[in-house]
C-alpha cells in the first residue's frame, strides 16, 4: 500500500465525492489551522498533512494517479519518502510522470513498464540533467491575494551533493565498475516470462561505485537542503492560481540547468470580506430603527480606508450598495466594493424598548 493514506488523513472513504472531500477539508483546516492553535506543533503538523491530502484528492488528475498507485501497491508518489523517490516540497504533489514513481528504491514505473513492453531505459543519463522541479501549495491571506504582496516560503529540495559533485565518492577516492551490475547500471531478472531491467540498487544506476563514499551524502550523490524563497503574489490572485518560478528549483545535475518551482495558491478566508470576481463584499449590520428611518454607515475598504454610505429609509436586510472602484485591481480592470446591509434584530429588550415597540405595533395594527 502507499506510504500515506490520504483518505484516512481526511477521514473520508475512497469513494467520497469531490464535495464531501471539500467539506471535510474545510472542517479539519478550521480546527487545526495554525492561527487558532498558536504554538501547537502537533496541530501544525496535522494541518500540513490535511493540506497535503486535500491538494491530491481535490485535483481529479492527481487523485486518479494516486488511486492507481494505491491499487498497484507502490510507494506513494506524493510523499517525500522512499530511498529513490523524487519528492515534491510542501507535500503538494502534482503532475509527476510515471518514471518519477519509485518502486522499492529500484527505479520508476517507467523503467519497469518500459523494459517489459520495450524501450525501457538501460542506464540513467550521464550528461547534464535539469535539477528537481518542485510543486508546493502556498496559503496566503485574503488581503494579500486581493491586493498583491510578497510571502516567504521554505522549500525542501534534493540537490546534487556539492562535496562530491554527484559522484558519491569521497575526495581522492576512485570510481570503479559496479560488481553487482558489471558497470551497466541496470540489473535484469525474470518476472512472469518477461526479462525486466531495473536500475542497480548498489550503484543507483550510475554503473560505478566509489572506493570510499562521500561523507556528506553517504554515497548517494545528492543531499537534502532547504531553500528560502520570497514569492511575489500578484493582485487579484485566486485559489488554484499557479505561480511558476523558472530556475528557482533544485540545482542542475552535472552542469544541467536548475529546476523550477510551481506554486499552487490557496487563499485563506477573511472574517470581514468575501470575493465575487473582482468585486469585494462587506456586510454592514444595522438595527431596525436605522433600517426603518434611514441612516449612515461606515465600512472599511480592502486597503483600510473608510467609506460612508447613506442607507435610505425602509431598507430591507440583504440590500446591496455599490462603491465604485474600491474592489480588486487586475489586468487594468478594477472591481467595486459591495456593501450588503444586514438588519440585526435584538434578542432581548429593555422595559422601555419593549414599551416603545408595543406602541409601534399598536399603531401599525400588528398582532403579537
Amino acid at each position: 500500500m502507499a506510504e500515506k493514506d490520504y483518505y484516512a488523513v481526511l477521514g473520508v472513504s475512497a469513494t467520497a465525492t469531490a464535495d464531501e472531500i471539500k467539506k471535510q477539508y474545510r472542517r479539519l483546516a478550521k480546527q487545526y489551522h495554525p492561527d487558532t492553535n498558536t504554538g501547537d506543533a502537533k496541530a501544525a503538523e496535522r494541518f500540513k498533512e490535511i493540506s497535503e491530502a486535500n491538494n491530491v484528492l481535490s485535483d481529479p488528475e492527481k487523485r486518479k494517479q494516486y488511486d492507481n498507485m494505491r491499487r498497484l501497491g507502490a510507494f506513494d508518489p506524493f510523499t517525500q519518502r522512499g530511498p529513490r523517490s523524487r519528492p515534491n516540497a510542501g507535500g503538494a504533489g502534482g503532475g509527476p510522470r510515471m518514471e518519477d514513481f519509485d518502486v522499492g528504491g529500484l527505479g520508476g514505473l517507467g523503467d519497469l513498464f518500459g523494459s517489459i513492453f520495450g524501450g525501457g531505459r538501460q542506464q540513467r543519463p550521464q550528461g547534464p540533467e535539469k535539477g528537481q522541479s518542485v510543486e508546493t501549495t502556498l496559503e496566503v491571506p485574503f488581503k494579500v491575494a486581493a491586493l498583491g504582496g510578497k510571502v516567504p516560503i521554505t522549500l525542501e529540495l534534493n540537490e546534487e551533493c556539492a562535496t562530491c559533485n554527484g559522484s558519491g565518492a569521497a575526495k581522492g577516492a576512485k570510481l570503479q565498475g559496479c560488481p553487482e551490475c558489471g558497470g551497466r547500471g541496470t540489473i535484469s531478472f525474470g518476472q512472469g516470462g518477461f526479462a525486466v531491467n531495473r536500475p542497480c540498487p548498489m550503484c543507483l544506476g550510475r554503473g560505478t561505485i566509489p572506493t570510499e563514499k562521500c561523507g556528506t551524502c553517504k554515497g548517494a550523490g545528492a543531499s537534502r537542503t532547504q531553500k528560502k524563497v520570497l514569492i511575489t503574489v500578484p493582485s487579484g490572485t485566486e485559489s488554484g492560481s499557479k505561480i511558476r518560478l523558472k530556475g528557482q528549483g533544485g540545482r542542475g545535475v552535472r552542469g544541467g540547468e536548475a529546476g523550477d518551482i510551481l506554486i499552487t495558491v490557496q487563499v485563506r478566508p477573511d472574517p470581514e470580506f468575501e470575493r465575487d470576481g473582482l468585486d469585494v463584499i462587506v456586510h454592514a449590520p444595522i438595527n431596525i430603527a436605522q433600517a426603518s428611518l434611514g441612516s449612515k454607515v461606515t465600512v472599511s475598504t480592502l486597503d483600510e480606508k473608510r467609506v460612508t454610505i447613506t442607507i435610505p429609509a425602509g431598507t430591507p436586510s440583504g440590500k446591496r450598495f455599490r462603491v465604485r472602484g474600491q474592489g480588486i485591481a487586475k489586468d487594468e480592470a478594477r472591481g467595486d466594493l459591495i456593501v450588503e446591509v444586514v438588519v440585526v434584530v435584538p434578542g432581548t429588550l429593555t422595559a422601555e424598548q419593549r414599551k416603545l415597540m408595543e406602541q409601534f405595533a399598536a399603531a401599525a395594527k400588528l398582532e403579537y
